[in-house]
């Protein structure tokens, strides 16, 4: 893809479903009794891993069209044995989820994804859930998938996580729903709670207090209809794109505004933005809000601590906002970032260094300097698609042409992306 500046973005759009809840969706309703409606499916490479998963245990799921599922759900010991191993494909959420899941089993799986999952830590889950009776291997020996995972009667355990993790978190959960003891997870911040939200919602038995999350073992979970709002972390594009473009003004509509996932709303509103926030609806306990964002005069900022597991896929894109802020912008606490479909500090810093930023990586996030204009370049994504989505922003904000390459990879989250994208400065 090619990039060139444009004058203004103007209009409104409303953005795929929220990636998060949409595979929670499909896992969820498959271990329910009964059918599980979804509406505003994330229809994205990502999320067809999880429906494909559960198809090979045995799950019946129709596609109504893109965005619509319902789910024949068989209950907590209804999946069967897949035939072949299961490939997660990129999607981390759907390695770290389901291995919670298959821990719980009577039957033994093998699991792997691409050449991104086959680097991905799986260590930290690979520790809670031996420690609550799975047996999980490592066939590379090296923490990361392929993974062999023979479920066993399982212990509930109160497990202290060593980074704020929603995957890991949810992986140690919903084996808790096959444990024999309520388990608890406690962070050291608090991440998405998507699950907690959609599993009480289910019919589980689930509580928070702070940062420790408990689940009662072998409930009776049953269908519920769902509606998949927005995604904020595919909002974010256009959040950015509106508040650094001349002349902008975007609405942007149906967007799930989780307190454990607005960090970029704060973090904007922080720097000065102009997004006013018209809520809209409660989606079983996920607040929905349309975003109204026009061009702003931004102030660089400290990112850091406890807000940064509520933005952590937003920081790239972040990165990009704080070239065109004035000051300085300092990212800390953000070394998970090495560890996403890319190595995002790196590759956030190569990639606008060659387009003329001022810009230094550190061990656990970036220091940016702002106010300098930014020239097109050629960009490789890594095939990360929250890295193609960010540079095609910073490519309609710079002199000459951004080439984009691997472009593609935006089809694991926002397959329209490009679409919409155009849309709004057509």
């Amino acid at each position: 893809m090619i990039f060139t500046r444009t004058k203004n973005l103007k209009g409104s759009i409303t953005v795929p479903g929220d990636k998060s809840i949409s595979h929670r969706a499909v896992m969820f309703g498959a271990l329910a009794e009964g059918l599980t409606e979804v509406e505003g499916f994330l229809p994205g490479a990502d999320c067809l891993s999880t429906i494909d998963c559960f198809r090979r245990m045995g799950i019946s799921i129709e596609e109504q069209d893109a965005a619509r599922l319902l789910i024949h759900g068989k209950g907590l010991h209804g999946l069967k044995k897949p035939a072949d191993i299961l490939d997660t494909g990129n999607s981390g959420t759907t390695t770290r989820l389901i291995s919670g899941i298959l821990s719980g089993q009577d039957f033994e799986t093998t699991l792997t994804g691409d050449a991104s999952i086959q680097k991905r830590p799986m260590g930290r889950i690979i520790e809670p859930l031996s420690l609550m009776g799975a047996s999980i291997e490592s066939l590379k020996g090296n923490g990361c998938a392929p993974l062999r995972i023979q479920g066993h009667p399982l212990h509930g355990i109160h497990y202290t996580t060593k980074v704020a993790s929603a995957q890991v978190k949810s992986a140690i959960l919903l084996a808790g729903l096959y444990g024999d003891c309520p388990t608890l997870v406690t962070e050291p911040a608090l991440s998405r709670n998507h699950t907690e939200l959609m599993l009480r919602s289910f019919g589980a038995k689930v509580r928070t207090e702070g940062t420790t999350a408990s689940i009662e073992p072998e409930p009776q979970l049953s269908g519920q209809k769902i509606r998949v709002p927005g995604d904020i972390s595919s909002a974010a594009y256009f959040l950015a794109a509106g508040c650094i473009t001349p002349g902008s003004e975007l609405l942007i509509q149906n967007v799930g505004i989780n307190p454990t996932r607005d960090g970029i709303l704060r973090v904007l509103n922080g720097m000065g933005a102009d997004i006013t926030i018209l809520p809209t609806d409660n989606h079983d306990g996920e607040p929905v809000a349309d975003l109204l964002v026009r061009t702003s005069h931004l102030q660089g900022c400290v990112l850091e601590g406890e807000l940064i597991p509520a933005l952590i896929d937003e920081i790239p894109v972040i990165a990009v906002i704080a070239c065109f802020a004035s000051g300085t912008t300092v990212i800390r606490d953000a070394a998970e970032l090495k560890v996403k479909e890319s190595n995002r500090i790196d590759v956030m810093a190569e990639n606008l260094s060659a387009m003329g930023a001022h810009i230094t990586p550190t061990e656990d996030g970036m220091i940016i300097e702002g106010g300098y204009p930014l020239h097109g370049a050629v960009i490789d994504s890594h095939l990360d698609h929250r890295i193609a989505m960010s540079f095609a922003v910073a490519g309609l904000n710079a002199d000459g042409e951004t080439e984009i390459r691997g472009a593609e990879c935006v089809n694991i989250s926002y397959p329209g992306f490009y679409t919409d994208l155009g849309y709004l400065h057509s």
